[in-house]
């Protein structure tokens, strides 16, 4: 562990207005840094290591691979263990003890980590393809092959499958969407058609959100109009104190950035929402004591329909959304920097929703339709921003952005009989909604591991375009490594893998497959086994780079483990029970 030190030394006397010297110190702060352990490939000793922390990582990931995929039960320090059959949740519970080791299975965890964050799903198979892989590789280098240009061959196959792989991609059909979330929740038919549903009611770019329900069983419902996590700032504002909510029809808004200090600032809009007799909602930054009271007091008193909540976000996201409720409702966001006051402000500001309603912990506005032109436009500026987006996190707020504008959120309950089967039901739910999302994206292949083996055919074609023979072993190795993904599915099913691909290879027909879920032969495509052509793209990309990554490594670098003190032993006393 690195550890600062301090270090003083004199530099010299200095006249003090007192008359006296006074001795100047400088401080010299300088850092230890812990010693390093290096291993180094002699015999292949290092890349031996490595391989062996690979392996129990993809080992004990791939028991979840397929329908006859087991469960891996976490412990957990809090609370109850975890069960799961999520690849990527499991490989990030993953340390070993040796260090060299824990570098190897942190690699291949990369690819776990990267196809999830891209495609949502996949995460187990794009291990095992990396375990594949790099198994397949440490032959050949072992042999004495060239690593540099073995890798490059496999790059440059990985890349040319790719595009092969997009051939063989079809658009998904509504039909279909069901066959590809309940393949990705383990052939579980309830998620499938719940997914798919919740997609047919806010259609294909809509937003599906998951959230743990409290009963055993799974629930979908739709949230019309845009919705946010923020609630009523004070629950005086409550007008169904049966529902502990507050619902107004035909109300105005009020949209401050900023912070609400004083109640003198409102006295211009409150004045004429009482004249005009209806009811206004005010959203903005924050609002202080002595502003809210007034607001609560007038409420009581029956003066105004009122209600106030502070903006949804912070910073930036918080600007974007009060913008997006300015659309919507037609209003005029009163800040500082477009040189609008609050205390100047009238009813030409505010907007107006058919309906607002109010709980502890949401806020829902209906629209009334008198502003799709600029709701549409708005929708065309934020696609471009997706189109811009380079990070998943950042697309997804986006899409919930143009969600909430169109005016609908699908929500699935996820219900379970104990805590531990919701959290693994629901990583479930949320695997087949992600590749649900994929397939969309770019279209579904056969699945059970089937394209990936039907690929390897194409492998002989890529060899002819690379520059030599080193390159070709490199793609010899990826052909190989292709097998492996069907071939663990088929062990997982209790069935020899390699009488699986023979067998699955003996047919012309490439959707032609092997369904573990059965244990038949058969038209894979008809059949329901799907996977999104995301998906398996991720997966091929992802472990040919950690596979690159790996094959050129030759010196493992760790940290020393420092020898833990042992602990003072209690004083005694001549009971010998320490005190």
């Amino acid at each position: 562990m690195a550890s600062t030190f301090g270090a003083t030394s004199t530099v010299g006397l200095m006249a003090a207005p007192t008359g006296k010297n006074v001795r100047l110190q400088r401080r010299v702060n300088f850092r230890v840094r812990a010693a390093k352990e290096l291993y180094f490939n002699k015999d292949g000793s290092a890349i031996k290591k490595l391989q062996t922390g690979v392996n129990k990582l993809a080992d004990l990931v791939g028991v979840t691979l397929g329908p006859k995929g087991r469960n891996v039960v976490l412990e957990s320090k809090y609370g109850s263990p975890k069960i799961v059959n999520d690849g990527v949740t499991v490989a990030r519970e993953v340390e070993l003890e040796d260090p060299v080791e824990n570098i190897g299975a942190k690699l291949v965890r990369q690819a776990a980590a990267k196809t999830n964050d891209l495609a949502g799903d996949g995460t187990t198979t794009s291990v095992v393809l990396a375990q594949g892989l790099i198994a397949e590789g440490v032959k050949v280098v072992a042999a004495g092959a060239n690593p540099v240009q073995i890798t490059r061959g496999i790059e440059k196959t990985a890349k040319a499958l790719v595009e092969e792989l997009r051939k063989l991609s079809k658009e998904v059909e509504d039909s279909e969407l069901a066959d590809v979330a309940a393949v990705s929740a383990g052939n579980n038919y309830e998620i499938g058609n719940m997914i798919a549903e919740a997609m047919s009611k806010v259609g294909r770019k809509g937003v599906v959100t998951l959230e743990e329900g409290r009963s055993s069983e799974n629930f979908l419902y739709v949230v019309e109009g845009m919705q946010f996590d923020r609630g009523y700032i004070s629950p005086y504002f409550v007008t169904d104190s049966e529902k502990m909510s507050a619902e107004y029809e035909n109300c105005k808004l009020l949209l401050v950035d900023k912070k609400i200090t004083n109640a003198r600032d409102l006295i211009n809009v409150l004045e004429e929402a009482i004249r005009g007799g209806y009811p206004i909602l005010i959203i903005a930054e924050d609002i202080e004591q002595e502003a809210l009271a007034t607001l609560v007091v007038n409420k009581l008193r029956g003066s105004l329909k009122i209600a106030a909540i502070k903006a949804p976000g912070f910073g930036e996201r918080k600007t974007q959304y009060l913008d997006d409720i300015a659309i919507l409702t037609g209003a005029t966001v009163i800040r500082d920097e477009v040189g609008l006051s609050l205390d100047k402000a009238d009813k030409s500001v505010l907007g107006t929703a058919a309906k607002v309603v109010l709980t502890k912990e949401s806020t829902t506005i209906v629209g009334d339709g008198s502003t799709q032109d600029e709701v549409t436009k708005r929708v065309a500026q934020i696609k471009n921003l997706i189109e811009a987006a380079e990070q998943e996190y950042e697309k997804e707020k986006l899409n919930e952005r143009i969600a909430k504008l169109a005016g609908g959120v699908a929500v699935i309950q996820v219900g379970a009989q104990t805590e531990t089967e919701l959290k693994e039901k629901k990583l479930r739910v949320e695997d087949a909604l992600n590749a649900t999302k994929a397939a969309v994206e770019e279209g579904i292949v056969v699945g059970g591991g089937c394209t990936l083996l039907r690929l390897a055919a194409k492998v002989d074609a890529i060899k002819d375009t690379l520059e030599n023979d080193e390159q070709k072993v490199g793609a010899e190795i990826v052909r190989r490594a292709l097998s492996y993904p069907l071939k663990l599915i088929a062990k997982n099913a209790g069935v020899n893998g390699s009488v699986v691909t023979e067998k699955v290879l003996s047919n012309d027909n490439f959707k032609y497959g092997y369904n573990a879920a059965t244990g038949q032969y058969e038209d894979l495509m008809a059949a329901g086994i799907i996977d999104p052509t995301k998906v398996v793209r991720c997966c091929l990309e992802h472990a040919a780079s950690v596979a690159k990554t790996f094959l050129t490594s030759d010196v493992v670098v760790v940290d020393i483990k420092e020898p833990e003190s042992a602990p003072l032993a209690n004083p005694m006393d001549n009971s010998g029970y320490g005190y």
